[in-house]
């Protein structure tokens, strides 16, 4: 398959116009038309149907569309690795979840680039959904998560354990509720697609209880944000330990034990099944796997 012709039959489909694609693509119109009609002589199908009023997909077009945006993304990943290789400064894609990606791994990152000054390292923190997802996009290579998505074309390797608590703040928070009682406590969520939130509705829906009994008040992207609110009075949230572990010392907040849960997992490296680590990829996997907690 052709896939200048693939490029100028879904650039046609972005801007819904011939002489908008043509111009953005530096084509004549005559000279895109060609194209979109040996694509459609290629595969032997009808690909658009044009009018007035712009271009449309057939059903046909809609196919040959979804697979147009992903092999023309693998083209561009490809090209852009490649191009990173070429580069004399080695370079890390790194993803991570927030609980990790905002306080502990900075410290590592840091460590490791001590080491390895000629490292360009870069850094995108999102939940561990959205990880995954870059993962299978191609725009990061190295995946730091919060849970197993247990998928076939995704590799994990265990950095550390921890745990999630309920947490309180400290002047009016119980010591110990009931799976009962803790269906009536506000309670701040993270957000959907987030890993704690997936382990707290897994841990629950073992004890027969949906997230729709609890009394949620609000969801929060924000770790910081959560932590604020707790501070404040305004309810109580599962967190991870390792991240409130200054809070828990200062006892600025209050875990409270509920009987017959816990909530323990890991945390994990993740990366493509059939990639293969670069050289520095590798060096920087191994230092954060080596340490006994995984982060500094």
């Amino acid at each position: 398959m052709n896939l200048q012709y693939l490029r100028s039959f879904y650039m046609t489909v972005k801007c819904n116009s011939i002489s908008k694609a043509a111009k953005t693509l530096h084509l004549t119109q005559p000279g895109l038309s060609l194209q979109l009609q040996n694509l459609e002589k290629e595969l032997g199908a009808n690909l658009l149907i044009r009018s007035n009023k712009g271009v449309e997909l057939t059903e046909e077009g809609k196919v040959v569309f979804n697979y147009a945006d992903t092999l023309l993304s693998i083209q561009g990943n490809i090209e852009r690795d490649l191009k990173n290789l070429q580069q004399d400064q080695p370079q890390l894609m790194i993803g991570s979840c927030k609980s990790v990606g905002d306080y502990a791994l900075p410290c590592s990152i840091y460590t490791f680039k001590q080491l390895h000054k000629e490292v360009d390292i870069n850094l995108e923190v999102t939940s561990s959904a959205e990880v995954i997802e870059n993962l299978r996009q191609h725009t990061i290579n190295i995946g730091i998560i919060q849970h197993n998505p247990k998928a076939n074309d995704i590799i994990t390797q265990t950095i550390v354990s921890d745990e999630l608590l309920l947490v309180g703040n400290c002047h009016d928070s119980p010591k110990q509720i009931s799976l009962e009682e803790l269906k009536e406590i506000p309670l701040i969520l993270r957000e959907k697609n987030s890993g704690t939130r997936y382990l707290v509705e897994e841990a629950l829906e073992k004890k027969g209880i949906d997230l729709k009994d609890l009394n949620v008040i609000y969801n929060l992207n924000s770790l910081e944000a959560i932590k604020s609110s707790i501070l404040a009075g305004k309810g109580f949230s599962f967190l991870p330990k390792l991240i409130i572990q200054q809070e828990l010392k200062d006892s600025s907040i209050k875990p409270v034990l509920v009987e017959d849960l816990t909530i323990h997992f890991d945390y994990y490296i993740a990366s493509r099944k059939k990639y293969k680590f670069t050289k520095y990829e590798q060096m920087f996997v191994d230092f954060i796997i080596s340490h006994k907690r995984g982060f500094c």
